[in-house]
């Protein structure tokens, strides 16, 4: 199961400790303007550092980097059954969170943590391994048959996991997981029509969900028409604007944030960008997105050197899954995207994200390894 370490991919250790560090350092100048506890100014950092950053870290290290990949693939569909069963617990009264319209937390006595989070990491592990077998078999059979059946076990897959995170109103995690889905299924030479169906099948979903849910179509027409309401549904765009702006080149200096203060919503989480912005300026900005692009470019790099369809395809995954959310995120910071609600990965505060996006990292640096 265990395997020794014989190298490990030092570009990619160092990017994402640079990213990891970025976010540490905003985290500490947004912490200031969270609803605190006592006196302590810096719980929230704290909360950051000893229950994500560390556990984070450990499993990344002792865990993901080390685990046998072969097993990987043949338990990837057991911690996808797992990662669904927790999805499903959300919304048990005894033990779900919520927080206004969104069901998404998993409450215990003594931590806290979001299912949809593990749900990204599994989703691409047995997707890569489902793929990978599929297209074995289809190069041993040649059966005809084969690619229709491998695009409506694909559409069932995708149908339950849509299901649940609509149930959660986590509709920015869909399409994250729906954007890597499509980018692994492409990954794997699958027929082009099937990209094309999936698309679309996918678009008259998204057209119907928001068209029966009327916060959903507001958001849609706010992003579309961003001064219609300032004060109202495009208040949060507009603060964010607001504080990118006023960061100019070379930003305000590092805790100078006015926005955090009670201005622009969500300044720890998902609009920790605008206020990084802000502090940071256009060169901290430009700087934190060349990093996430080396990062694309060394995980990308990894999937294309591995030796199987199984490794190759999970790198690919995990690379994307962040690459989409970052620019997700920062788009809608810019106002190119629409308001989401979706973290800032290795950046926003989050326990549940940070230890699955480094777990994330831990089985790239595996895959580098084992090329």
């Amino acid at each position: 199961m265990v395997k020794v370490a014989k190298g490990l991919d030092y570009i990619l250790i160092a990017t994402t400790a640079l990213l990891v560090v970025f976010g540490i350092v905003i985290l500490a100048s947004t912490s200031t303007s969270a609803p605190q506890t006592g006196e302590d100014i810096y719980s929230l950092l704290k909360h950051q550092l000893l229950f994500a950053l560390i556990p984070g870290i450990l499993l990344a290290f002792l865990f993901a980097t080390k685990i046998d990949l072969k097993f990987l693939k043949q338990k990837a569909p057991f911690f996808l059954l797992v990662s669904l069963i927790l999805m499903v617990l959300v919304f048990l009264p005894q033990i779900g969170g919520k927080s206004g319209r969104a069901a998404r937390w998993i409450s215990l006595k003594y931590f806290t943590f979001q299912p949809s989070e593990i749900l990204k990491i599994s989703f691409i592990l047995y997707l890569a391994s489902w793929l990978a077998s599929r297209t074995k078999k289809a190069s041993l059979s040649r059966s005809p048959k084969n690619p229709k059946e491998n695009l409506i076990t694909f559409l069932i897959i995708l149908g339950v996991i849509a299901i649940l995170l609509l149930l959660q109103s986590d509709i920015g995690t869909l399409g994250v997981i729906l954007a890597t889905a499509g980018l692994m299924y492409f990954f794997a030479k699958t027929p082009l029509w099937h990209i094309a169906f999936v698309g679309l099948v996918v678009l008259i979903g998204f057209s119907l969900f928001i068209r029966f849910t009327p916060y959903r179509s507001e958001r849609i027409f706010t992003f579309l028409n961003p001064e219609s309401d300032p004060m109202g549904s495009g208040y949060q765009i507009k603060q964010a604007l607001i504080a990118v702006g006023s960061g100019k080149i070379f930003g305000l200096g590092f805790g100078m944030s006015q926005q955090k203060f009670g201005l622009l919503p969500h300044p720890f989480s998902d609009s920790i960008f605008a206020i990084f912005a802000e502090e940071a300026g256009f060169v901290g900005s430009f700087i934190l997105v060349l990093l996430f692009l080396l990062f694309l470019w060394r995980g990308y790099k990894i999937g294309k050197e591995s030796k199987d369809m199984f490794s190759q395809l999970t790198a690919l995954g995990i690379t994307s899954w962040i690459l989409i959310q970052s620019f997700v995120n920062i788009g809608s910071m810019i106002g190119i995207l629409p308001l989401t609600g979706i973290p800032l990965p290795f950046i926003s505060h989050g326990g549940s994200a940070l230890i699955v996006e480094l777990v994330g990292v831990g089985i790239l640096l595996n895959i580098a390894k084992s090329k």
